[in-house]
């Protein structure tokens, strides 16, 4: 009798430590990942980026603050119910008109970011006559050649920017309406997380959770990275620059540029610094190689924290997250890039859950 009861326990607890590594997938399960698949790459293809973004974003925030905030833990289920609505509303509107107000400061704003790039490439052109002549030989011979070159992908990405042109209503729209579907889906899981459903519905909600909690690590460890960076960003233009009696153009518009560039990890850093030494060389060489240098230590900086933060939340190498950038992007331009961290940290906890990596 006691030998069989020590028995007992070890028999129970060893499936249970990787129950879902262990078994085989059900057919369920099986169609819930064709269907995640498709679902994401029509995403992208489709131009529904925006939305994803915005329905993650008020998902994961309804959920943080419903578990953090002592007024919505303590209720009961309807005062509860009441609560996480508010909550939601709250969350939306907030985003909402955080978002319009970037909006309007590029609207009413002459620095736009198409802008930024046109004058990126005009200063590219006119470059050669302010660099060292050892340094102006190496760049082409002729400013179409120059043109052909580095400029002409200036502009043809600068034209891929038009969500802050033509189009940037019907992104708005997309990403409110994505926010809307977002907050209801918090508020369903929030309020009733239990509720039974069918295997393929189970399983369904299971990819959306894997997905919900790849942009969480993502992304929230990003904005305080980005934060960082845009502070010590804003500080070198706004203080330090100024203080030599150097005034950057387009200050502004480098300073909200660099904290959204700063959302993608590695590369991000990247883009934001190679605009703000190419807008000071339309100063001058100095301002320009000062920018580099100071800059260089801010890169280093992110680079450590990438490492740190966005490496650890997804037990991922910098070089996994550049490749799998480098290849979105050439899939689908900028929301490939955009995307590709997210994708990536899914893919590999859905792999990690099966054992498979």
């Amino acid at each position: 009798m006691c030998e069989d009861s020590r028995v007992e326990p070890t028999v129970h607890t060893v499936p249970s430590l990787l129950p879902e590594a262990r078994r085989r997938p059900s057919a369920s399960e099986i169609a819930s990942w064709i269907l995640a698949a498709a679902a994401l790459f029509l995403l992208l293809h489709l131009r529904l980026l925006s939305a994803l973004l915005g329905g993650l974003a008020v998902y994961e925030l309804v959920h943080i603050l419903s578990r953090k905030l002592p007024f919505i833990r303590g209720r009961r289920a309807a005062g509860r119910r009441w609560a996480v609505i508010l909550l939601a509303v709250f969350v939306v509107a907030t985003l909402a008109l955080a978002i319009a107000g970037l909006i309007a400061f590029f609207r009413t704003d002459p620095a736009s970011f198409p802008a930024l790039f046109a004058q990126m490439a005009d200063i590219l052109e006119a470059s050669k006559q302010r660099l060292p002549a050892w340094l102006a030989s190496e760049l082409p011979s002729d400013a179409e050649e120059m043109k052909n070159e580095g400029v002409a992908w200036l502009r043809k990405h600068a034209g891929q920017l038009q969500i802050f042109g033509a189009e940037i209503g019907r992104v708005f729209v997309r990403m409110l309406i994505g926010m809307v579907i977002g907050a209801l889906i918090s508020l369903e899981e929030t309020v009733s997380p239990g509720t039974s459903a069918p295997p393929l519905a189970r399983a369904l909600r299971e990819r959306a959770r894997r997905l919900a909690e790849a942009f969480r690590r993502i992304i929230f460890a990003q904005v305080r990275i980005s934060a960082l960076n845009t502070a010590l960003t804003a500080i070198y233009l706004s203080v330090v620059l100024p203080l030599l009696g150097v005034r950057l153009p387009l200050a502004k518009t480098l300073i909200v540029f660099t904290f959204l560039t700063g959302l993608l990890p590695v590369v991000g850093n990247l883009i934001s610094n190679t605009v703000i030494v190419i807008v000071s060389l339309s100063l001058s060489l100095g301002a320009a190689l000062g920018s580099l240098i100071f800059l260089i230590v801010i890169h280093k900086l992110e680079y450590f924290l990438n490492a740190r933060i966005v490496g650890n939340e997804i037990q991922a190498r910098a070089w996994e997250l550049l490749l799998a950038m480098i290849v979105m992007e050439s899939a689908f331009g900028i929301p490939g890039l955009i995307a590709a961290p997210i994708y990536y940290a899914y893919l590999k906890d859905e792999l990690s859950a099966r054992g498979l990596v």
